[in-house]
């Protein structure tokens, strides 16, 4: 099945797809077909470029252009890379469902790029994915960065042995000196005291939330050092400010960001 077939797939609800449907992608969305002929940084330039809210009429059915543009820039990426992130995982399906825990959900290509400019970045700064479901974002840091260590922590075995075939197999130069996935509940892990970055895709809420920040603020007193937190859909903000030690530096948010939803929107903090 192409690419292309694949976006033309239904989703939950929707009625099967049709081989006139597929025809009508195919015809009606050449800008998609050229991203797929070219390379990955093309379906960025379509989502900035194209109107959040277009719609086209695909079999007699609405399809909202957004979505459908955030799907190809997954997939080519990782068809670029080599690896698989794009697709959702729900953490019931391992066993591990809990109402603190967030299913897996891959941050956007790039979203570390925008928020991290490699000149902060130096030798011997220390890169930790809290929640690193693919490794994706670790795949990020470690090569757009001169990271001395990156290293992702998830819950699901079943995703960091996903996210170790993604690092052994990526089509990537590594910058990173070392780079290591740890299969983890974060309740249990031990925060090393030389990370300088943390990253978060809103991997857990709560109390765990709470928790993890406190034995990441404990790691700090335990070796003072400079810190960035780099939050990606900060819904648990207020758990970080209400500690007094997280200071809000600066939000990067979505090319076309609509109403006042932190989903899409990545906050960077500094921790004293």
């Amino acid at each position: 099945m192409t690419l292309i077939d694949d976006l033309a797939r239904p989703q939950h609800g929707a009625v099967p797809s049709t081989p006139a449907l597929r025809t009508d992608v195919r015809e009606r969305i050449p800008l998609l077909l050229g991203a797929l002929a070219t390379s990955a940084p093309i379906a960025l330039a379509c989502e900035a470029a194209l109107p959040v809210e277009e719609v086209l009429m695909m079999g007699g059915l609405p399809v909202r252009l957004r979505s459908l543009r955030r799907r190809l820039a997954r997939l080519l990426y990782d068809r670029r890379y080599g690896v698989s992130t794009a697709d959702f995982a729900d953490l019931a399906d391992f066993g591990l469902d809990h109402p603190e825990r967030v299913y897996y959900s891959p941050a956007h290509w790039g979203t570390l790029r925008r928020a991290l400019p490699a000149r902060d970045v130096a030798g011997h700064d220390v890169f930790l994915d809290l929640g690193a479901g693919k490794g994706r974002m670790v795949l990020e840091a470690a090569s757009a960065y001169t990271f001395k260590r990156v290293i992702g922590v998830e819950l699901s075995a079943e995703l960091t042995e996903v996210a170790r075939a993604n690092l052994s197999g990526a089509r990537l130069r590594l910058r990173a000196g070392e780079v290591e996935f740890v299969r983890s509940d974060v309740l249990d892990y031990r925060i090393p005291d030389d990370v300088s970055v943390v990253f978060l895709n809103n991997p857990f809420r709560g109390e765990t939330f709470a928790t993890a920040m406190g034995r990441l603020l404990d790691s700090v007193d335990r070796n003072p050092r400079p810190l960035t937190l780099i939050y990606f859909n900060p819904v648990e903000e207020h758990r970080l400010l209400r500690t007094g030690r997280f200071r809000h530096l600066r939000t990067v948010a979505p090319w076309r960001r609509r109403g006042e939803s932190v989903f899409g929107t990545t906050r960077v903090y500094e921790v004293s």
